[in-house]
């Protein structure tokens, strides 16, 4: 593992850290490569429930780093699996959550838009400014930021590039907490442990479906579910919880 990204595991949560803060944690092909092999180990251990992803220093991330594309290596800041910074595409079934200090901008915002929940400082900015720079927002922004915070807003921040802030991102539901910079990860932390206090396995196909809910219609909504309900009874924390309810105790899940 390089330094460009810590991994580091606190009971069923691992914290995923981008860890170039001189660099405003710009995507580099070593952090690129240092991202997917993290996201392999987290999705691999049975023990890891949910991650928390954020930036060291004062910066969640400014994207890219252009001195890269600028050379003519951006192909290098895409993984084959996970696609750009080795995240934003990853097949993963556990949930992130994005702890956002100071700016998300460009690839930092698509790296936002990956997670599945959102905390926020209330100093933290957003925006796909890639139209600026003569690009495009190829890591997800184009057609993820629509469906996070509606059509005609999103067409605009796509357009003039121009930035947004978290209590604008909040209210457009983009984020889910806005706090204090020093509460960023504690708030995060705090969250997680509320979801890890569930059944993981009944909370990654809830989210499986939660995820693809934009895209799906009515009937292959009902259909998922049923499919989804028959595999989790079978499972011994589908038993469990019933169990721990009748004998009034704390569940003891075991992902199985």
């Amino acid at each position: 593992m390089t330094d460009e990204v810590r991994y580091e595991v606190d009971g069923r949560i691992a914290t995923i850290t981008l860890n170039r803060p001189e660099q405003r944690n710009a995507i580099n092909p070593e952090l690129t490569l240092a991202m997917n092999a993290v996201m392999e180990r987290f999705e691999a251990d049975p023990d890891v429930w949910l991650a928390i992803l954020t930036g060291a220093g004062s910066v969640f991330s400014a994207g890219a780093d252009l001195k890269v594309i600028a050379a003519g290596r951006g192909p290098e800041l895409s993984s084959a699996k996970g696609g750009f910074a080795g995240f934003v595409r990853y097949p993963r079934s556990k949930p992130v959550i994005a702890a956002v200090n100071g700016f998300a901008l460009a690839g930092g915002t698509e790296l936002v838009l990956a997670c599945d929940l959102v905390v926020a400082a209330r100093d933290a900015a957003f925006g796909l400014p890639e139209v600026t720079r003569g690009i495009v927002a190829v890591g997800g922004g184009v057609f993820r930021l629509p469906r996070a915070i509606g059509a005609a807003r999103a067409r605009e921040l796509i357009m003039t590039g121009d930035r947004f802030g978290a209590e604008e991102a909040h209210r457009l539901g983009l984020v889910n907490h806005v706090v204090d910079t020093d509460e960023v990860v504690p708030t995060a932390r705090a969250l997680g442990e509320r979801i890890c206090a569930n059944a993981p396995l009944a909370v990654r196909e809830s989210l499986a479906i939660a995820r693809a809910a934009l895209e799906i219609d009515e009937d292959e909504g009902w259909s998922r579910s049923e499919a989804t309900s028959a595999r989790i009874k079978q499972t011994e924390d589908a038993k469990e919880g019933p169990r721990a309810f009748a004998e009034k105790r704390p569940p003891r899940w075991t992902g199985r």
